[in-house]
């Protein structure tokens, strides 16, 4: 018996299933060297607990339906595992891969997902297991390293980009305007922020702000000042992450040690209000922009079938201790390359908006416009009924 399971860690995207969409078709081609195709319940707890469900028992329609469905089919987790991999928790993995003679590993998400595919493939190497550990890439932060561009990503760029150019038209019709703030995800890199960009003169927010660069709250009092007295009206664009004076007091703290952001948005408004006594509406996309199926950019669904399938093919062929990433080797016509990286140099690696993506701390160049542009490209038609999306609907039988 040679099985495999497939793993989804951290935050989802309205893609992330898709990916094992790609796998669980390019498992299916090869019954000859992969036997069931198993999922872990809630990240890598399924494998510690021993709850993994089989995928071959769900109906082909609503494997149709991952390709539509946001958040994680299989459940997620932000659990850590410990450094060490001789901890005792790891023996609990071990004896769920033994137990379900588990030839094959792939763990879908983002930079401490990573870590804990990098630990997976320490560990079965060392105890000299014959099985493959393959990382699939997916944040809608992109901040993943080794890779142009993580799954995800493009189709939450997509979604702020017609989001605020909504929010823009809305914004500009008062005779009396207020200042409107949208907060956006990235806690370090601003890439969603900065996809704001991508708009038309009419519709581009007047200012943003991206943790890649120290915020200087007293020059931004100054630059919605002026803005506001100039259109009568300002659309400012921040990162989640972007750091001023304010309360984090009641923040949660996840698993992997980040306090959950959110609220800067408010948090200035406030400030705007007190200091500049002027109207504010702060706005947080918050999770929507990243479980929107209605903006899932095409490039994203095809590369992530692509991915999936990748990954096992790469797996089949021995491969282990390695994520997929993307090599662009065109810009015109958008082209990648889907290559290969060691965990080792993506586990806990960021990658960040280099300086020559920005004219300065409210504007992003033509460098940064050209590298999203491709990526939100594309439209996907979806399943409707009643107007409503339709979501895949799993039984998830539990493997015995």
């Amino acid at each position: 018996m040679k099985n495999m399971v497939y793993i989804q860690s951290g935050g989802p995207t309205s893609v992330i299933n898709t990916s094992l969409y790609g796998a669980i078709k390019e498992a299916k081609k090869h019954t000859d060297e992969i036997d069931h195709i198993y999922g872990s319940l809630n990240g890598i707890e399924g494998m510690i607990d021993d709850k993994l469900i089989d995928i071959g028992q769900e109906d082909e329609e609503q494997i149709e339906l991952l390709l539509q469905t946001p958040g994680s089919i299989l459940g997620t987790t932000r659990r850590k595992l410990p450094k060490d991999v001789h901890d005792p928790i790891y023996l609990k993995i071990v004896d769920t891969m033994k137990k379900h003679e588990i030839k094959y590993v792939f763990v879908n998400g983002g930079n401490d997902s990573m870590d804990t595919c990098y630990k997976l493939s320490l560990l079965t190497k060392e105890l000299n297991l014959d099985v493959r550990v393959v990382g699939v890439p997916k944040t809608i932060d992109n901040d993943l390293a080794c890779t142009d561009h993580s799954l995800g990503f493009p189709s939450a760029a997509k979604f702020v980009v017609n989001t605020v150019n909504a929010l823009s038209m809305d914004a500009c019709c008062f005779k009396v305007g207020k200042v409107h703030v949208v907060e956006i995800m990235g806690r370090n890199a601003g890439w969603l922020t900065a996809a704001s960009d991508l708009l038309p003169e009419q519709t581009r927010p007047h200012l943003i702000y991206i943790p890649e660069n120290k915020f200087d709250l007293e020059k931004f009092l100054v630059d919605v000042k002026k803005v506001y007295e100039t259109k009568g009206y300002a659309m400012v664009c921040i990162s989640e992450g972007i750091e001023f004076p304010r309360s984090n007091k009641n923040a949660r703290v996840d698993g992997f040690g980040h306090a959950q952001l959110g609220g800067a948005a408010a948090g200035l408004c406030e400030i705007i209000e007190e200091r500049l006594d002027l109207p504010t509406r702060a706005v947080e996309f918050s999770l929507t922009q990243r479980a929107c199926p209605m903006c899932i950019s095409k490039v994203d669904r095809e590369e992530a079938i692509k991915t999936g399938e990748t990954a096992v093919k790469a797996a089949l062929k021995g491969v282990t201790g390695q994520m997929v990433v993307f090599k662009r080797v065109s810009q015109t016509p958008y082209k990648i390359e889907y290559q290969l990286a060691d965990l080792s140099l993506v586990a806990n690696a960021e990658s960040v908006i280099k300086p020559s993506m920005m004219v300065d701390d409210t504007r992003m160049s033509d460098e940064l416009r050209d590298y999203i542009a491709p990526l939100i490209e594309g439209e996907v038609e979806l399943k409707t009924k009643n107007g409503i999306v339709t979501m895949a609907n799993w039984k998830k039988v539990l493997v015995k």
